[in-house]
């Protein structure tokens, strides 16, 4: 049966920039009422006008921070019937080049942060019997040089969404998980401005790895997870395929394969890149913010 959104509230983090402010747009033409959670206040209050939202600016490595912005959510609509854990970032380069506070940072940002904000909700979201959606990525289940924190985050994702399904069935809370593959975002037009190897990358990659995604086409796909609440979401679909070989994607055959197209030039490359670049993070994100 469909989950209508009609009247239903939405708590959105990540929500001032690409998959979170589009989504909330989409939801909000729908009939839901959504609150709106990130880092840049001006976008959040802009974007709040436009759509009669509720707006809360929060790092979601912040429990206190969260735990307000929940309360302020439920003073002003009564409740959450969803959760959309979104926010996300990508720190630019190798290990090797680090610095270690930027993959630290990452692995906060979207792994710890999910945890925060799906602790901080799932009391309202239990009352209301709704529906967790916890945005991961294709990159848990596929590996590339200069994304180690990144996957290693997104892989935790999913794992915590897997436990929390098992754990909130009984109540009537469903929880699923997004995977998208490089959407045409800031987060991933700043990484593909500022790194030339990631572009070559990119362009040599085997499909659907290399796919670019419109937002537009990556929130319809969500909020048909939310309507009918998906255990899994893929953007693409045919990435379903690459998780289902997920042994091969990660054996040490892929590992030869993606060595033999990058290796150690590429590798170089990156790492030159992010040295001249002078920061650990793209242009339009947040990251660096402590």
């Amino acid at each position: 049966m469909r989950y209508d959104l009609t009247g239903k509230v939405l708590f959105i983090t990540g929500a001032a920039r690409g998959i979170g402010a589009r989504l909330a747009r989409e939801a909000a033409a729908r009939g839901a009422r959504v609150a709106l959670v990130g880092l840049e206040g001006e976008l959040l209050r802009q974007l709040s006008g436009e759509l009669d939202a509720h707006w809360y600016e929060c790092d979601v490595t912040d429990q206190a921070a969260l735990d307000a912005a929940v309360a302020s959510t439920v003073d002003r609509f009564g409740g959450i019937d969803v959760v959309v854990a979104n926010a996300g970032i990508a720190n630019l380069g190798t290990v090797a080049v680090g610095p270690v506070d930027a993959l630290i940072r990452t692995v906060e940002v979207n792994l710890c942060g999910v945890i925060r904000t799906v602790s901080a909700a799932l009391p309202h979201v239990t009352a209301a019997r709704g529906h967790v959606l916890i945005v991961s990525s294709a990159a848990a289940f596929a590996a590339m040089p200069g994304m180690a924190a990144y996957c290693a985050s997104k892989a935790g994702v999913e794992q915590f969404a897997n436990v929390l399904r098992l754990e909130t069935r009984a109540r009537g809370v469903t929880v699923g998980t997004a995977h998208p593959i490089w959407i045409d975002t800031d987060l991933v037009r700043d990484i593909r401005d500022d790194l030339a190897s990631f572009r070559t990358a990119l362009r040599r990659l085997p499909w659907p790895l290399s796919t670019v995604v419109p937002v537009e086409q990556c929130v319809e796909a969500l909020l048909r997870g939310i309507e009918r609440r998906k255990r899994k979401v893929y953007v693409p679909r045919s990435l379903a395929l690459v998780q289902a070989l997920r042994p091969v994607v990660l054996s040490g055959l892929s590992d030869a394969v993606i060595t033999r197209f990058g290796g150690r030039s590429m590798v170089d490359q990156m790492e030159d890149e992010v040295r001249q670049l002078g920061r650990s993070f793209g242009r339009t994100s947040v990251g660096d913010r402590p």
